[in-house]
């Protein structure tokens, strides 16, 4: 799909044909749409396709008349739990007339300035609109960061109670979500490095602020990555230990039952040995079974407030 916006007295509207100052939003195109496209603004056609291709990594080449801009935004994984992304390309390609955005999917970072969700930004000012893309997808990477953290801390409420296998996987799938968002964080802070450094891109002072703040935005959501990564990390080491506690517990338990099941076990084997019954004492006593099962019940009760003492029961 080919969506043509441009910017008339401050306010984005929908444009017939590509002319100048526009922008042009490209999301999954076909073989087609980028032929007709890239034959318009004469470019070539596999630097529009380059960010429909999933392992496609963040850059910026300077080509023959325009600039391709590759970085990497967040985007759910379908049918998986709450907080668990991966990441995407989307291209960004800045000619002398106009701005083109290629994605394979629909993103908040674009369809919040389609929709005019973002404000104050204009389709001719062409480097200050890509910025102010590379800012939408810097915060998105924090929005998307905060939510991981609620969740785990959701999961770890859970801690106390009964824990669950689909706990622990998720706690995996969160972690490999922040190893995606790191990866590809460090990738767009070499791109945004790079903006900095080139002349061949116009830049005014205000333009240039507003990717310091891209920059800083950037370092930001990296810097949470990596204490996310370790809050998830220590979460799931607590996992751990509860469950090996858990497991002690349950072993000590049982071997302390099985101490105390011990003592009728060799009474009864002792007097169910073919012997003489003078040698047994109770034998012959009319309440020698009485007396017998009494001092069992004692020894078994002497022995369960000792294993209690040792909080071993």
């Amino acid at each position: 799909m080919v969506e043509i916006y441009r910017t008339q007295q401050r306010q984005l509207a929908p444009a017939e044909q590509i002319e100048e100052g526009c922008w042009i939003c490209m999301t999954a195109p076909n073989l087609e749409e980028i032929t007709r496209v890239a034959a318009t603004l004469d470019i070539e056609p596999s630097d529009l396709q380059a960010a429909l291709d999933p392992e496609e990594s963040a850059r910026i080449t300077l080509e023959d008349g325009y600039t391709v801009i590759i970085v990497d935004i967040p985007c759910k994984e379908q049918e998986t739990s709450e907080g668990v992304y991966t990441t995407i390309p989307m291209g960004i390609l800045l000619t002398q007339e106009v701005v083109v955005t290629v994605c394979a999917q629909d993103t908040p970072v674009l369809t919040d300035f389609s929709t005019g969700r973002v404000r104050d930004f204009s389709t001719r000012k062409k480097m200050r609109f890509i910025y102010q893309i590379l800012y939408r997808a810097a915060t998105m990477y924090q929005q998307e960061l905060r939510l991981i953290d609620r969740r785990r801390q959701g999961i770890e409420t859970n801690l106390s109670g009964a824990l669950r296998d689909s706990d622990l996987m998720e706690l995996h799938e969160l972690e490999s979500t922040l190893v995606y968002f790191a990866t590809s964080l460090r990738a767009n802070s070499t791109v945004t490095d790079r903006l900095t450094r080139y002349k061949r891109l116009e830049q005014y002072p205000d333009d240039r602020e507003l990717l310091d703040d891209v920059i800083i935005e950037i370092r930001q959501a990296i810097e949470m990555t990596s204490i996310y990564r370790d809050d998830i990390k220590g979460t799931r080491e607590l996992f751990s230990a509860i469950l090996d506690n858990r497991l002690n517990n349950a072993m000590k338990y049982l071997t302390s039952i099985t101490l105390l099941m011990a003592v009728p076990t060799v009474i009864s084997g002792v007097y169910g040995m073919n012997v003489n019954l003078e040698g047994m004492p109770f034998a012959n006593s009319v309440s020698g079974f009485a007396i017998v099962c009494g001092m069992t019940l004692a020894i078994c009760g002497v022995a369960a407030w000792i294993l209690h003492k040792k909080h071993m029961l």
